[in-house]
Parts: structure tokens; C-alpha cells; sequence
């Protein structure tokens, strides 16, 4: 179970506010660290299940090296232009391996719920493509911190 958030709780999102956004957003900034510290930060897709944030990664990326050496993650999903609209969330922890990697579609039920969200949400389709090039990496964050400013405008 995730930490709560302590700070911010007027601009915090609810749980539901929280999902919805995650379902909804498209693109995600995951941040890993490299062995002598230094950051990496990239975009990638990504898909919410409720529960856990499912990265779908190149595994020949400099971000899945890292995750090999130090499965410590953050990842950020955020938009907005003006100040006022500001929205995002930011989820933490470490990185787990699903799956074969790269994937080629072997059989894992753990990845059904997961690949059928991303296929929908990026194909729009019903089964997952495979490319063999990609892999599954699962983040069932142990923090997780939102803030939604549109809550701070006046409601008149």
C-alpha cells in the first residue's frame, strides 16, 4: 500500500480523480538512476490497472539497463499549461519484471489485464501486438503524490 500524501491536501486528488487521470493520460516521465547516481529521465506509455502502473519499455534502453542494476523508479504524469491547470501525479518505488523480455506474447496471465489496457488505449485493439523489442515493467508504487491546482480557483 502506498504512503499518503501528507502535503497538499487541498490540491490532493481523491482516489477516483486519481484513476481516472491515470486511465486517461498518455504519455509518462519515468526517472531511473545510474550506478556512479546520476538521473535518466525518458517518456514512455504506460497503462494504470488501479493498483499498479504497467511501463511497456525498449529492452535495449538505457532505462532498462539501469532498472537491472537498481530497480528504484519515479514516474511522473502531468499536464496542464497555466498555472491554474496544473494536474499530475507523481508515483514511486521499485520496478518489477514481468514477463519475458522482450516479449513475444508466451503465455502469462499476470500481463492479460495490463496488455488488454494498453492494446485498447494506444491500438485500439483487443489483443496486444508484440514486437519483440519490448518488455513489461510493473510498479506498484510505495508513494504516491497528486495535486489537481484547479482546485484552488474561486468557485465564483
Amino acid at each position: 500500500m502506498a504512503v499518503i500524501q501528507r502535503r497538499g491536501r487541498r490540491i490532493m486528488m481523491t482516489d477516483a480523480e486519481r484513476d481516472t487521470y491515470l486511465t486517461e493520460q498518455r504519455t509518462c516521465r519515468v526517472a531511473t538512476v545510474s550506478a556512479d547516481g546520476r538521473p535518466h529521465i525518458g517518456a514512455l506509455w504506460f497503462t494504470w490497472d488501479g493498483t499498479s502502473l504497467w511501463l511497456y519499455s525498449i529492452t535495449r534502453s538505457l532505462r532498462w539497463s539501469q532498472l537491472c542494476q537498481d530497480p528504484k523508479i519515479a514516474v511522473v504524469v502531468d499536464d496542464g499549461v497555466e498555472y491554474g491547470e496544473l494536474r499530475g501525479v507523481e508515483l514511486s518505488g521499485e520496478a518489477a519484471f514481468v514477463g519475458e523480455a522482450p516479449r513475444t506474447g508466451d503465455d502469462c496471465p499476470e500481463l492479460d489485464v495490463p496488455e488488454r489496457l494498453f492494446a485498447a488505449k494506444y491500438f485500439g485493439m483487443d489483443v496486444m501486438p508484440h514486437d519483440g523489442r519490448h518488455a513489461w515493467l510493473r510498479l506498484s508504487p510505495e508513494t504516491i503524490t497528486s495535486w489537481d491546482f484547479r482546485k484552488l480557483a474561486d468557485p465564483a
